[in-house]
């Protein structure tokens, strides 16, 4: 099967990514928040009188301590989950400890109430802490996933009906090969489908027991699908022949083109020492005298080294000879001044 043509899985149908919420609904969020710390907070106040009692009838020498300890117990594990999960670090059961901490209170309050009503009235107090923080959880772990990759989307509720077995044969690979994101898992189930068909079709109906051992593993871990099967080369035309006169016809041999001949590299013309003067006479008119050397002018002219002394030689005997003939000059009519 060539999968060539196949779009990337879940390339399609990967989604954009939720918005980030705005200002009024980080408001709203907020009020929602402070609105159910208040709700969860009464609750557990309104739970101190039922298990004060209960903790005086069980003998406690301060009644008063059994609720306290409880109810602040509750949302110390709930933020300690909370917590965990924010250093990617999330431990199973300790979220559960306020599950069943609430559930104690719940049953002592439950059991202080003197009639139905009263005993479900009493019991949803302390309840609503556990429903809240739940909540609060759910979304920490959720933004703390999306961020991470390492949470794994749910399967949808209406898959599972639809065809549970196949479902959970989705799930179980996305769960062993860290699929974390469900359309990404969708497409690969799709192109396992078009290799099962395609080794079914290759093999027989013992596809299972003749396809070769790297293609089963590759099948069974449903990353990939198998490598398709090499087709046979197209046979190309044969060349055309010449027929001598006996009839035999003798395959003509490939005409190669001539190589090309490579241009012959030119030599540089020697400068003379003349040029070189002359030219550098132009390039270090304005060179203070410290500057003129040898090495600078091999440099600049690409002249020789021996080149290069003597046109440093013959610069410096140009440059004094005016000055020595001014001074010999002014020597010399002083000289008849003074006779």
């Amino acid at each position: 099967m060539n999968t060539a043509t196949l779009p990337a899985p879940g390339a399609a149908a990967e989604p954009a990514g939720v918005p980030p919420l705005t200002r009024p609904e980080m408001g709203l969020a907020g009020l929602g928040a402070l609105a159910a710390a208040g709700v969860g907070a009464l609750g557990l106040i309104s739970s101190f009188d039922a298990v004060s009692q209960a903790a005086a009838r069980w003998g406690f020498g301060e009644p008063w301590m059994l609720p306290v300890g409880i109810d602040t117990a509750i949302p110390v594990f709930t933020v300690a989950n909370l917590l965990l999960i924010r250093m990617d670090m999330a431990l199973a059961w300790v979220r559960f400890v306020p599950w069943l901490l609430t559930l104690i209170t719940c049953g002592l309050n439950v059991a202080a109430g003197h009639g139905p009503w009263a005993k479900v009235a009493h019991g949803t107090m302390p309840l609503l802490w556990v429903v809240f923080s739940e909540i609060g959880a759910h979304v920490y772990a959720v933004r703390i996933g999306a961020a991470t990759g390492r949470r794994i989307e749910k399967i949808r509720v209406s898959r599972w009906l639809l065809a549970p077995l196949s479902t959970f044969a989705l799930w179980r690979r996305m769960t062993l090969w860290e699929v974390t994101s469900y359309s990404v898992a969708l497409g690969l189930e799709r192109e396992r489908q078009l290799a099962r068909a395609e080794l079914r079709e290759r093999y027989g109906w013992r596809w299972r027991t003749r396809t070769p051992r790297r293609e089963r593993v590759m099948f069974r871990m449903g990353d990939q699908a198998p490598a398709p099967a090499k087709k046979e080369e197209a046979t190309l035309p044969p060349p055309p022949t010449d027929t001598d006169a006996t009839g035999d016809s003798a395959p003509r041999p490939p005409r190669r083109p001539a190589p090309k001949a490579k241009p012959k590299a030119r030599k540089p013309r020697a400068r003379s020492l003349e040029d070189a003067l002359s030219e550098a006479r132009t390039v270090t008119a304005d060179w203070p005298e410290g500057e003129l050397t040898a090495d600078r002018l091999r440099t600049t002219l690409r002249i020789s080294q021996d080149n290069a002394r003597k046109v440093r030689d013959a610069l410096k005997a140009e440059r004094t000879a005016p000055a020595l003939h001014a001074v010999g000059t002014a020597a010399d009519s002083g000289e008849g001044a003074a006779a």
